[in-house]
């Protein structure tokens, strides 16, 4: 839960590196919360069409986390070596969104590079 914190506390950070443990717990626990959000909707019956799972309370929860989670895979590609941009690799067809998951399940270069000093020589915070 704490690299989920840490990566809404940094939501408008696009600068330096994310290491993939930050990048991956931020999208384990951003899709339980939008499953979770979604199952409320049905059950409260608050989606906006009657056969769509999509409500509102979960509308304004993937609008709220859409900068948090832009940000934090743009650190990610940092840590990789690779520009923000590389993300827009995803738009193209059949191909572009493979490219891009397996860049960020890429592990990050060990020493510092053009967008910062290596997050995995930081000491970690503390699980308190």
């Amino acid at each position: 839960m704490e690299w989920y914190l840490k990566a809404l506390r940094q939501f408008s950070d696009f600068s330096g590196r994310a290491r993939r443990k930050e990048y991956w717990m931020f999208v384990l626990i951003n899709a339980v919360v939008g499953a979770g959000l979604l199952t409320v909707d049905n059950v409260l019956g608050t989606n906006f069409v009657d056969p769509s799972p999509i409500g509102l309370l979960y509308t304004v929860y993937a609008l709220a986390a859409f900068v948090p989670s832009l940000a934090v895979a743009v650190r990610r590609m940092h840590d990789i070596g690779r520009s923000g941009w590389s993300l827009l690799v995803a738009v193209i067809p059949l191909v572009g969104g493979i490219v891009v998951l397996v860049w960020l399940a890429k592990e990050g270069m060990p020493q510092d590079n053009a967008y910062g000093p290596d997050p995995k020589a930081e000491p970690e915070f503390a699980l308190a």
